[in-house]
């Protein structure tokens, strides 16, 4: 007599199989439009490798800043999960008026301006932020210079 015996596997759930892989395909699909379509890394259309190299260096530096100002600035704001053109769009293009005084220029930001209250939180940590100390090398430079 035969005896076949089936080994049964716990098999996740179509909903955990959706919600696991499928969206975290479609959210890394999301992230790579947002640095194609918002900061222009497409546009390679120079016939030297060096400046189409630089050209998507630059948008990709500039989606690392984008990351870190929505995941450490504008954390509890409407901004927080936005994308670069809605960041760039609503913080950065706006119409100001300048003012040139003999030692210092003055921008003044219509009164009403929708989102003053994030920009002055904005502009407020990136001013105290301290710039690193170009004396202590960067973690990739003291890699490099331990191997070589």
């Amino acid at each position: 007599m035969l005896k076949i015996r089936f080994a049964q596997e716990q098999w996740p759930s179509p909903e955990s199989l959706y919600r696991d892989l499928y969206c975290a395909r479609g959210q890394d699909e999301n992230f790579s439009q947002m640095v194609k379509n918002d900061l222009a890394s497409d546009r390679t259309s120079d016939h030297s490798f060096l400046a189409n190299h630089m050209r998507l260096f630059f948008a990709c530096a500039a989606y690392v800043l984008h990351h870190a100002l929505r995941s450490e600035v504008l954390v509890h704001t409407e901004l927080a999960n936005a994308q670069p053109a809605t960041v760039i769009l609503k913080l950065f293009k706006l119409a100001v008026r300048v003012v040139q005084y003999k030692d210092r220029v003055r921008l003044q930001l219509p009164s009403s301006y929708p989102l003053k209250r994030i920009l002055h939180r904005v502009t407020e940590i990136l001013y105290l932020a301290r710039p690193p100390d170009p004396r202590v090398p960067s973690g990739w430079w003291r890699w490099s210079a331990r191997r070589g």
